[in-house]
């Protein structure tokens, strides 16, 4: 059974919008679409721990690119 956009929580939801905002600006330092969402996705407990320390999705991504 597949959940449905409304069956995400709000926080849920806030950490996916933050997710793709800071894929966005991964791929505006020169990573390829496919290479920013892996890397989000390889590296999500980091990530999310940047989103619940307060990072805007800038910070983060310069955060991610710095390592």
């Amino acid at each position: 059974m597949s959940k449905k956009k409304s069956d995400i929580d709000p926080e849920t939801e806030a950490l996916i919008a933050w997710c793709i905002e800071v894929e966005g600006f991964l791929v505006a330092a020169g990573a390829t679409l496919r290479q920013a969402q892996d890397h989000i996705d390889e590296q999500a407990e980091w990530f999310t721990d940047q989103f619940y320390e307060g990072l805007t999705p800038e910070q983060a991504a310069r955060a991610a690119l710095n390592d």
